[in-house]
């Protein structure tokens, strides 16, 4: 069934990991060019940080899908792993730095809604691959758009929104 048979989305998962290390890279970039300003706003280096991490994400899962030989079993207990660590990191951020709270409700919003979509999927599609049944791969694929959506808006706030 090709929404749990990993080697029917090859194009994808190879499109996907070039896209989420370049991207990252571009990130990094953002970063460096914008530093100073980044380190005065609280809140900014952790927004940065989840955009490397969301990107990373993406990478990591599309390897792991890209793994020859993999059984159901395994592919879907490997991204799930994968998407409980990354996600773990991700959530974790506002409550290891102590910016909850801190930033305005929009941003506090908008940055809710990125971790969501570019972890919860991940989870999701990891134990819908297990269980064989409800959407499998689908999922990765959502949580690889909402990854990708989540960090080019995150990296347009790094590296333009700061200089307004």
């Amino acid at each position: 069934m090709t929404a749990y048979d990993a080697a029917e989305w090859t194009d994808l998962f190879v499109a996907t990991a070039g896209a989420s290390a370049a991207l990252a890279g571009l990130v990094f970039v953002a970063v460096s060019i914008n530093i100073e300003r980044i380190l005065q706003f609280e809140g900014l280096p952790e927004r940065a940080l989840e955009t490397v991490l969301l990107l990373l994400g993406v990478l990591l899962a599309s390897i792991i899908a890209l793994a020859p030989g993999l059984s159901r079993e395994a592919l879907g207990a490997l991204l799930l792993g994968e998407a409980l660590v990354v996600g773990a990191l991700i959530w974790r951020l506002p409550w290891r730095t102590g910016t909850q709270g801190v930033e305005p409700h929009l941003w506090a919003l908008s940055r809710l809604g990125v971790r969501a979509a570019g972890t919860v999927p991940f989870v999701v599609g990891g134990i819908s691959i297990l269980a064989d049944g409800g959407g499998g791969l689908y999922w990765i694929l959502a949580g690889v758009l909402g990854a990708f959506v989540g960090a080019v808006a995150n990296a347009w706030v790094l590296l333009v929104e700061i200089l307004r």
